[in-house]
């Protein structure tokens, strides 16, 4: 199983039984602000489908973020392909962490640790992201993990900040 744990955090590939944390994650309107509305539960259990056939299909996704100590759910981290105007095929990282667990560092220390797997296993020279102008705290994290702007693109209708992290 493709499992990576931290000093804090565990991050496994999602399974059924995290649809219901799933859906408080993608039903919080704070959590969304900056990336769209509250989901529906069918989209929410989209979601998981598209997240577990992606795992089949390529070895690689999302993972589910729980604290290490006590297995409370704190968000999701990972690398997909996305297939978002993007182009060149590259994979794409994402991350969305619930209000509670937001600026104590665990989107940091996943996205780091997941990184580090992906260029372990993959060594992909090119892991673009999309963030929007106003989501400064996301914009931080991306800088602090070596992605650099490197144009735009247009997702629902709206131009979002594409960003790229090159192989070192």
């Amino acid at each position: 199983m493709n499992m990576i744990t931290t000093d804090r955090l565990v991050l496994r590939p999602p399974g059924e039984a995290d649809l219901a944390d799933m859906l408080t994650l993608w039903g919080d309107a704070r959590v969304l602000r900056h990336i769209g509305r509250p989901a529906t539960r069918e989209e929410v259990w989209a979601r998981l489908l598209k997240y577990a056939g992606h795992w089949s299909l390529f070895g690689f996704g999302y993972w589910m973020v729980r604290d290490a100590a006590n297995g409370r759910f704190l968000g999701e981290a990972g690398v997909a392909f996305q297939e978002r105007g993007q182009g060149g095929g590259d994979p794409e990282a994402g991350w969305a962490f619930t209000f509670d667990a937001q600026g104590k560092g665990y989107a940091s220390e996943a996205l780091g640790a997941m990184l580090a797997w992906a260029d372990m296993t993959f060594g992909w020279p090119r892991i673009t992201c999309l963030i929007g102008a106003d989501n400064v705290a996301s914009l931080r994290l991306a800088d602090r993990h070596r992605f650099r702007r490197c144009g735009d693109v247009t997702l629902a209708g709206e131009p979002i900040g594409l960003f790229e992290r090159l192989e070192a």
